[in-house]
C-alpha cells in the first residue's frame, strides 16, 4: 500500500474519531486520563522529563535532490535524514497507530488568509494532542481550497507516548549521550511530501512547533515573508510587528490595550497585508503574575465549566489542593498554557491587517551598550533580522558569569529553515514597497551591564514603542552610532535625552568603551561564521558591528 492509502485506511476505521466537537476532546482528555480537571474547569497534564520542552536534536527534516538547495543544511537546527529512513519512521508509525484502540483525526488550517491557508490533518491516539490542534490551529474557511496550498493538505501523525526502537534506527538517528544508544525520540518533517511525525515526544510544542518550520519553508516559495512575531494594530488601522526572543518583552508589549491583538508567535506578510498563522496561544506560565499579565491569566485561571473551557496546563507545579504555583519550576521552567486567542479581551478576530507601518526587533542586551530605542535603515534592518540578537544572562545557567550574546536567525532561528538570504532579501524588499519603518528596542540593562546597570524601565520602554508607533520619531533628528550602525534619535517625547544614549548613563566611560568593542566583535565573529559564505548583499554586510 502506498503511503495515502495506509493513511486512509487509518481515518477510515470504525474507532477513528473524526473533527469530535472541542467538548467531547475535552472530555475524551478526561476519560483517558491525558489530564486531569484543575479547580478553575482547564485540563492539566505533565509530561516526561524528556518532553518538558523541544528536542532540537531530534528534529530532523528528509533530505533530497529536489529540494535540498532551497535549504541552508549548514545551520545546526537543519539535520538531515535519508528518504528512507522516514519510511522507516512512517512504516512504524502507521504500524503502532494501526494497533491502538481509538484515533483521533483533526482537519484545521494554519494561516488566516484563506489563499494561504495550509490544510492541515493530524492523526494522533492521544486526545489531548487532538485538543491542542483545536486551541492552536484555526478552522477551515471557506476558499481555501482555492488558495496556493489547497491541492493538498500536510499530514501530522503524533504519537507522544510511543517510543522508538533503538536498534532499529542505529545509525540513521543520534546517539543519545545519556543513555549511549539511539534515540527514541523523533520529531521528521518531510517538506516535499507534506508529511510530519511526531515520536515519543509528549510537549504539545512539539506539534505546532513542526508546523511552524513546514509553513516557513513553504511561504517564500509563493512570494509570502514568515516572521517569528506578534503584532496587533492600532485604532487608525495601522499595523505593527514585534521580533524577539525569549525574555525580551515581547508579549508584553505586544499586549497594549489600545491595540487589538492579531497573535503573538508566528505571522505571513503577503502582497496584501499581514496575517497570523494560529488560532490559539501557546503562553509560558513561569512566573506568570496576574497583575502584570493579567490577560494570559485569565484565560488560563478563569473559573467555566469545564466541557467549555478546554485550556490546557502543562508541566505547572499544581498541589493536591488544586493550587497552582506558577513560580516552582522543579518540573521545568517551560511550563505552558494552551488556549484559543478568543480567551484574551482585546483581539481582532479576522488576525488579518494591512501592510506594517511599524517593526520592532526586541532585544534584551544584558551588556548595557545598545540604546533603549534606535532607527534603522533598510540594510540595517536586514543585518539585525539576520542576527537576531540578545542575551542570555548571568545566573539562569550553571557556569554562565557574564551575560552570553545569543543570536537566533530572523528571531527564531530552528523554524527558519531555507537559505538565509531568501528571509533577508524579502524583507528588504517589502520595506522597500511599503515604507515600513523599523527600530531596535533594547528592554536590557542601562547605566552599566547585568550587575551593575539596571533593567530599561518598562514604562520608559513604553514610552518609546508608543512614540515609534504613532510617529512621533519620524519627527526628530538622530545621531548615528558609529560601533553598532544604528541611529540614536536626539529626542523622544516623554523620554528624559540623557537615556537615550548609552554610554552617558554610564560613570566609567572606558568601561563601556571596551564592553561595546567586545560585543561587537561577538556580532562579527557570528556574522562571519553563519553567513561568510551565504551570498548576503555587501551593503547589508557592511552594517554588522564590527567590521
Amino acid at each position: 500500500m502506498k503511503h495515502d492509502e495506509k493513511l486512509a485506511a487509518l481515518v477510515g476505521r470504525s474507532t477513528t474519531v473524526r473533527n469530535a466537537s472541542r467538548a467531547e476532546l475535552i472530555e475524551e482528555s478526561v476519560v483517558n486520563r491525558d489530564a486531569i480537571l484543575a479547580p478553575n474547569g482547564a485540563l492539566a497534564t505533565w509530561t516526561r522529563p524528556e518532553s518538558t520542552g523541544r528536542s532540537p536534536k531530534d528534529t530532523v527534516s528528509v533530505r533530497r535532490p529536489s529540494s535540498e538547495k532551497s535549504i541552508d543544511w549548514d545551520s545546526p537546527n537543519n539535520l538531515p535524514i535519508t528518504e528512507e529512513t522516514f519510511d522507516l519512521l512512517f512504516e512504524d508509525a502507521v504500524s503502532v497507530l494501526g494497533a491502538k484502540k481509538r484515533l483521533y483525526v483533526t482537519d484545521r488550517v494554519l494561516g488566516a488568509d484563506p489563499r494561504y491557508a495550509l490544510t492541515t490533518r493530524t492523526i494522533t491516539d492521544r486526545a489531548l494532542t487532538a485538543l491542542f490542534t483545536d486551541n492552536m490551529f484555526r478552522p477551515i474557511p471557506a476558499g481555501a481550497e482555492k488558495g496556493v496550498f489547497g491541492d493538498r493538505a500536510f499530514t501530522i501523525l503524533a504519537l507522544p507516548n510511543d517510543k522508538l526502537d533503538p536498534e532499529r534506527y542505529a545509525g540513521r538517528l543520534r546517539v543519545d549521550p545519556a543513555t549511549g544508544k539511539t534515540t527514541t525520540m523523533a520529531i521528521a518533517i518531510d517538506f516535499d511530501r507534506r508529511m510530519g511525525i511526531v515520536y515519543g515526544s509528549a510537549y504539545c510544542g512539539s506539534v505546532k512547533k513542526l508546523m511552524f518550520s513546514v509553513m516557513n519553508y513553504l511561504l517564500p516559495g509563493v512570494g509570502v515573508l514568515p516572521l517569528h512575531c506578534s503584532a496587533n494594530e492600532g485604532k487608525r488601522g495601522d499595523s505593527a510587528l514585534l521580533l524577539g526572543l525569549s525574555g525580551t518583552g515581547k508579549t508584553t508589549l505586544s499586549a497594549d490595550p489600545t491595540r487589538a491583538l492579531l497573535g503573538d508567535d508566528e505571522h505571513g506578510w503577503s502582497d496584501d497585508g499581514v496575517w497570523n498563522f494560529e488560532n490559539g496561544c501557546f503562553a509560558k506560565l513561569i512566573n506568570l503574575n496576574a497583575a502584570k499579565e493579567p490577560e494570559i491569566y485569565d484565560a488560563t485561571f478563569h473559573v467555566d465549566d469545564w466541557r467549555r473551557h478546554g485550556a490546557i496546563i502543562e508541566n505547572a507545579m499544581v498541589y493536591p489542593d488544586g493550587t497552582c504555583d506558577l513560580d516552582d519550576e522543579r518540573l521545568t521552567p517551560n511550563s505552558r498554557a494552551s488556549f484559543p486567542l478568543s480567551y484574551l479581551g482585546n483581539i481582532k478576530p479576522s488576525a488579518s491587517s494591512g501592510h506594517p507601518s511599524t517593526i520592532l526587533f526586541l532585544t534584551a542586551d544584558a551588556n548595557g551598550v545598545l540604546p533603549p530605542i534606535a532607527r534603522l535603515t533598510k540594510e540595517q534592518a536586514m543585518l539585525w533580522f539576520l542576527m537576531g540578537y540578545t542575551s542570555k544572562l548571568a545566573g539562569t545557567e550553571t557556569g554562565i558569569v557574564e551575560p552570553k550574546s545569543t543570536f537566533s536567525r530572523f528571531f527564531g532561528e530552528p523554524f527558519m529553515p531555507r537559505n538565509p538570504d531568501v528571509y533577508a532579501r524579502m524583507l528588504g524588499e517589502k520595506l522597500d514597497r511599503h515604507g515600513t519603518r523599523v527600530y531596535l528596542v533594547n528592554t536590557g540593562w542601562s547605566g552599566g551591564p547585568y550587575g551593575v546597570g539596571k533593567r530599561m524601565d518598562i514604562t520608559l520602554t513604553r514610552t518609546m514603542v508608543r512614540a515609534a508607533l504613532e510617529g512621533a520619531l519620524d519627527k526628530v533628528a538622530y545621531d548615528e552610532d558609529r560601533t553598532f550602525h544604528v541611529q540614536i534619535p536626539q529626542a523622544c517625547p516623554g523620554v528624559p535625552s540623557g537615556v537615550l544614549r548609552p554610554r552617558d548613563t554610564w560613570k566609567d566611560k572606558a568601561a563601556f568603551d571596551e564592553r561595546s568593542a567586545k560585543l561587537a566583535n561577538e556580532f562579527a565573529a557570528h556574522f562571519q561564521k553563519a553567513y561568510g559564505k551565504k551570498g548576503i548583499d555587501a551593503a547589508v554586510a557592511a552594517q554588522c558591528p564590527g567590521r
